[in-house]
């Protein structure tokens, strides 16, 4: 079968060179295979007949309807004058319909007859109060089935160029019969006799063929849940695999002691852990004993305190004589976090140390002396910890905060320090649902911090559109007077973008007229300032010296300001749903009652306004994280796209398959648990398939 489906596609007849180039150029299909593979987005069903009496009834646009009668009369408008349109009158005996003609028009005359009968498919318009049907699908109706008995017609992605060149819905099924009727005896099974019996699946050559002709409801049900397992599965198969290799081959460090210092932090805590905290401790206590080398990705809502986990796990390998580095993506960040462990590590001695871009070429030294001779138990820095000069006595612990902002590069440099890899937590503030973290994060170990710190207020989100612009000023006004701050964030979609800048600008202007000095202080930070300015008009806000910080959305991470309460997010249409959710936050970090305020233009899409109710509704990150993955699919998701997806998906939704990739997964796991390597005969198919998917596959293996 291989042979066959690597095949140029201008070799199937109806194709020829010039259909192949627009097929490659418009839809990536080079091969056989890509065009088999190339599966309906949805059916239509082909057996039902509307009368032309029930459409113009209607009086409203019909999506996809078929009709059967014959042509009457024929009428050729605006010849010469640059709107040149035919049109065919076509009439069952119950009443007449327009059929209208824009392009093509020689050839739709020569090929209509009078008197013939037809059937006609395609979509009811209203144009001006009247129905009609703009380049409908006319057949005759021997010529009705295209070489695939089907009762359901697939709906292909397609676009503009390929319709105009010849390459509708009805040329692209016949390219599919065409390809069905060359492969026919001629596909061989991807998955081994004892999963298609165990899981009940149809065999490829059936699923392949009713998936592009299904011949009931039930076979194309049985045919897309068979392709969705394979796909899912090989991707966990492959992930898993991954997992395996790294297990085996990396032996780890065993801190198999916690004790004084880790329970020093814990007894001088000045609130009780939460239980999703305490869980999450209890799963990297029992990896970091296990004699294996730990991979873990921490997932936790803003503010859910992963922090503070990281820092007892950290102490635990500082209890076992080794010591801890915990790498940040922003200095301000990295300032933070040192600020905060040292505030709950007082009294306990373990010496801590921050190293950034900033950090001066004397205390640089002091740094690395310290870390060579084993006296500094916990470094705190951001891409600086990476440089060829920062070399550590015994590296056993490694934290990753905001993980999707360092590439794999970086991070494996940051382990590569240590003789023996150290135990890894990758940690992002972005919630992920369930079924992306299975695909993307597959062979990581992963924990999920799923409940908030008590004594800490949701935020409350309201929704106002521009001409409440003056009520919300007046409400700003009343929380500065009672001490608070206020952030004021503008999208900034791509940084070239000149009409994002304006919009800034535009905004900062009308803050400061609204707020004058020296009455109220406005800071404003974007990514065209320098570091050094950044960062001054950040710290000034942090201190408390401004009232008001106007920016862009470089504030989404790294910033923890108990004392800001408003946020103040400017055209919040234009931001994602999950962005939307880091930008909230921000605020509601004190013990204050906090605020996001969505600032919207007065109309909405509705995909706009679903992003808007959902983020008035709910401030469950992983909630919002799961509507967007259902808005706006995997490969857009926030936070995640720098990844990419391991795998192109091609039939699978992870937005709505979520209950097969556990049972894929779990199918996958099984038959590693009894074959690790694939190497007995009954999964000798599987290690093939493997092989052929490795190219297409990203190696995840080193995420951390």
């Amino acid at each position: 079968m291989l042979a066959v489906l690597e095949q140029d596609i201008k070799y199937l007849p109806g194709v020829g060179a010039r259909k192949a180039e627009l097929l490659q150029k418009e839809l990536n299909i080079r091969t056989f295979g890509d065009l088999l593979y190339t599966f309906p987005f949805r059916y239509i069903d082909r057996t039902k007949f509307y009368t032309v009496k029930e459409v113009l009834g209607a009086q409203a646009e019909l999506p996809y309807i078929q009709l059967r009668g014959k042509m009457v009369r024929f009428e050729l408008l605006g010849k010469g004058r640059g709107k040149e349109r035919y049109i065919a009158y076509f009439s069952d005996g119950t009443a007449t319909i327009e059929l209208v003609f824009f392009q093509g028009i020689k050839w739709q005359r020569d090929k209509l007859k009078l008197g013939q009968e037809y059937i006609v498919f395609g979509r009811s318009t209203e144009f001006k109060g009247k129905i009609n049907m703009v380049h409908p699908e006319v057949d005759e109706p021997k010529d009705d089935k295209i070489g695939m008995q089907s009762a359901m017609q697939g709906v292909y992605s397609s676009t503009e160029v390929l319709r105009d060149n010849g390459l509708g819905q009805r040329s692209f099924m016949r390219l599919q019969a065409a390809l069905a009727q060359a492969l026919i005896g001629k596909i061989e099974e991807t998955l081994p006799p004892h999963l298609v019996t165990e899981h009940r699946l149809m065999s490829l050559q059936d699923v392949l063929l009713n998936v592009h002709f299904p011949q009931s409801v039930a076979l194309l049900d049985a045919s897309r849940y068979r392709l969705k397992f394979e796909e899912l599965f090989y991707i966990q198969l492959s992930l898993l695999k991954q997992r395996s290799v790294r297990l085996q081959a990396s032996q780890g460090f065993v801190f198999s002691a916690v004790g004084e210092k880790f329970h020093q932090c814990y007894e001088n805590l000045p609130f009780p852990l939460t239980n999703a905290q305490k869980r999450v401790i209890k799963e990297i206590r029992k990896d970091m004993g296990s004699g294996k080398q730990m991979n873990r990705l921490l997932q936790g809502d803003v503010g859910s305190g992963k922090t503070l986990v990281a820092l007892l796990c950290a102490l635990i390998a500082n209890d076992n004589g080794y010591q801890a580095a915990i790498m940040a993506p922003t200095e301000i960040l990295a300032q933070q976090h040192y600020s905060s462990i040292q505030q709950f590590l007082e009294g306990i001695g373990i010496q801590v140390g921050l190293l950034t871009g900033s950090t001066k070429k004397k205390d640089r030294k002091i740094l690395a002396e310290n870390l060579l001779n084993g006296s500094l138990h916990l470094l705190v820095g951001t891409h600086a910890l990476i440089e060829d000069t920062v070399q550590f006595n015994k590296l056993g612990f490694v934290v990753i905060d905001e993980q999707h902002r360092f590439g794999v590069e970086q991070r494996a440099r940051l382990w590569g320090k240590s003789a023996v890899p150290p135990h890894v937590l990758v940690m992002t503030a972005t919630p992920i649902p369930r079924t992306l973290a299975m695909t993307l994060y597959g062979d990581l170990d992963v924990s999920v911090i799923d409940e908030l710190p008590p004594g800490r207020q949701p935020v409350k989100t309201i929704h106002f559109n521009d001409s409440k612009r003056l009520r919300v000023f007046g409400f700003m006004k009343e929380q500065i007077k009672a001490g608070r701050q206020i952030y004021v964030v503008y999208p900034l979609i791509k940084e070239s973008e000149k009409m994002d800048y304006k919009n800034l600008e535009d905004g900062y202007e009308s803050v400061t007229r609204a707020f004058p000095p020296p009455e109220y202080v406005t800071t404003i930070v974007h990514g065209k300032m320098t570091a050094e300015n950044k960062a001054i008009g950040m710290r000034q806000f942090v201190k408390g010296q401004a009232h008001i910080m106007v920016a862009t959305s470089v504030i989404e991470v790294g910033v923890n300001i108990p004392n800001a309460s408003v946020m103040v997010i400017e055209s919040a249409e234009r931001f994602g749903l999950s962005q939307l959710h880091q930008l909230r936050g921000r605020v509601g970090r004190g013990a204050e009652q906090s605020y996001c305020i969505l600032m919207t233009d007065y109309k909405l899409s509705k995909e706009a306004k679903k992003r808007t109710e959902l983020m008035c509704s709910t401030n469950n990150g992983f909630e919002i994280a799961e509507a967007d993955l259902q808005l706006r699919g995997p490969g857009d998701m926030e936070g995640t796209q720098q990844s990419g997806m391991p795998i192109n998906l091609r039939i699978a939704d992870l937005a709505r398959d979520g209950q097969m990739l556990e049972i894929a997964r779990n199918k996958a796991f099984t038959v590693l648990e009894e074959d690790a390597d694939l190497s007995s005969e009954k999964n000798a198919l599987l290690c093939t398939q493997l092989k052929k998917l490795k190219a297409s596959t990203a190696d995840y293996s080193v995420i951390s």
